[in-house]
């Protein structure tokens, strides 16, 4: 069998996506460092209906079944294991082949290894982000891949019919260069990173003020989701609430479930590319951060024991709490969005990648974990204007967060009120409430920098930079404008 595609890495992910091609009528090859995961994917082909896969028992016999160009779909542990495969496949491949690079992937790494091959072997490298899990992977993920036009070009078929369909089409298309498609996902995992512990503020409001049942909130969140808060995260929430646990029939597993939450490794990257980029995220940090102190477990048990917090809650109107919690996490919702859009952004302008935002609002709409009603307005928003400087200024947006905005202020005021933290929905207020100022008090800390460092300034009344002799100790420092070189 000649066949279309192959896919190498054969962990859980792997072997669905493999299954996700054979199923859209593609003919796989499946490799796998380890042979026996190679039966396994080529039995499961069989059991779910006779599926065109074949299996190889090694990188030669896997390369050889390709047909030219070759198409090689890799699926295994990001950093060395990617080095280690791309090793391995390219010996028997050639020029004009393609390795597309499906994992969780730092994107200058994908830069590298797109350099590597070229000068090497002339083969074409695409680094491709993959949303959905594995659930998604089997059925339709969102597909992000960035890499050379004319690889993509030679995949794009395959890609269409394997990602996720919406009403606009498929979850996919090309996002540009290397490292753009892996930017693009790791920003979705940032701003996955957010929504979750949106939520997960919004779920111990409900519980601890409020005072409701696991299934009061499971109906709750189920009916959010039959509104403008719909998404694959309040959905899952709905159901994760509503679940006896399965060891003890004993209440709900959700309360027996340690209050430690892993990570591995992308909410850290856009936190970092935030910074590197200059652009304030303070959702998506405030997230990684909490995730960091969940991690904490004893500390913070013994920390409870001699750190003390308000002893009781402010008596509430439940409505009228339920009723501002959703406006307060659909407004956060929408605030964490243009943090992660605008990181995209100036990424995209320092590596001139030229990505399309209203096209990233459409692939996150359908497969993807980020998935939400909310992605329809966004990609409107974008593609009415591509140089919208921050999605809370649209018209549709900005009126919208005028109008919720009470009701985030009432939630992180009640939470502050109670002792209970929460960073994600304080830290989009903020956000808000600092991007809608006209001024702002930095210009006393720019002048306490000016005074220690002789950092200079501007003026509101004119143009240049400036410097102010503060103390008879201070003196003259010369050429002003090479005191600030360098500065962002």
């Amino acid at each position: 069998m000649s066949c279309d595609i192959g896919l190498y890495g054969l962990a859980v992910m792997g072997q669905n996506f493999a299954l996700n091609m054979a199923e859209r009528g593609f003919k796989v090859c499946v490799g796998n460092r380890s042979p026996g995961k190679v039966d396994d994917t080529v039995q499961r082909a069989k059991d779910e209906g006779d599926l065109p896969i074949i299996g190889s028992k090694s990188a030669e016999e896997f390369v050889s079944n390709l047909s030219k160009p070759r198409k090689v779909v890799i699926l295994v542990q990001a950093g060395a294991p990617v080095d280690a495969t791309i090793a391995t496949l390219s010996e028997f491949m050639e020029e004009g082949d393609v390795i597309v690079d499906g994992g969780n992937e730092w994107y200058p790494n994908s830069v590298r290894r797109s350099k590597e091959l070229q000068e090497s072997k002339k083969i074409h490298f695409v680094g491709m982000g993959i949303s959905g899990g594995e659930e998604g992977a089997r059925k339709g993920p969102s597909l992000m891949p960035g890499g050379p036009k004319e690889a993509y070009d030679l995949i794009e078929p395959i890609l269409s019919k394997c990602a996720a369909q919406v009403s606009d089409g498929p979850c996919t298309g090309y996002l540009g260069p290397i490292g753009s498609g892996n930017y693009v996902k790791m920003v979705h995992n940032g701003i996955e990173y957010g929504d979750m512990q949106l939520i997960a503020e919004v779920y111990d409001i409900l519980r601890k003020v409020v005072g409701m049942s696991n299934d009061e909130m499971s109906e709750l969140f189920a009916k959010w989701n039959e509104g403008e808060l719909l998404s694959y995260l309040i959905e899952i929430t709905a159901i994760i609430l509503s679940k006896k646990d399965d060891l003890t029939d004993d209440g709900y597993i959700v309360d027996k479930i340690l209050d430690k939450t892993g990570m591995k490794g992308t909410g850290r990257w856009t936190v970092q590319e935030a910074a590197e980029q200059s652009v304030a995220a303070p959702v998506i940090s405030a997230s990684l951060e909490n995730r960091y102190m969940s991690g904490r477990k004893s500390e913070r048990v013994d920390a409870s024991a001699v750190l003390t917090g308000p002893t009781e809650y402010p008596k509430v109107e439940k409505d009228q709490v339920i009723e501002d919690l959703q406006a307060a996490l659909y407004a956060s919702k929408v605030c964490s969005y243009a943090q992660g859009l605008s990181l995209i952004k100036a990424a995209s302008d320092a590596n001139a990648w030229d990505v399309n935002l209203s096209e990233c609002a459409r692939m996150w709409k359908g497969g993807c974990i980020i998935r939400a009603k909310l992605l329809d307005k966004i990609q409107g928003a974008l593609a009415n204007d591509a140089d919208l400087a921050n999605l809370m200024v649209d018209p549709t947006f900005s009126a919208e967060l005028n109008a919720r905005q009470m009701s985030l202020r009432r939630i992180v005021t009640l939470c502050v009120a109670s002792g209970i933290a929460c960073p994600t929905l304080s830290a989009a207020l903020n956000y808000f409430d600092t991007y809608r100022r006209a001024d702002m008090p930095a210009n006393l800390t720019q002048a306490q920098r000016d005074f220690f460092g002789g950092h200079t300034y501007g003026r509101t009344d004119r143009e240049g930079q400036f410097h102010y002799t503060w103390t008879d100790g201070h003196k003259g420092i010369g050429n002003v404008n090479e005191r600030i070189q360098g500065e962002k």
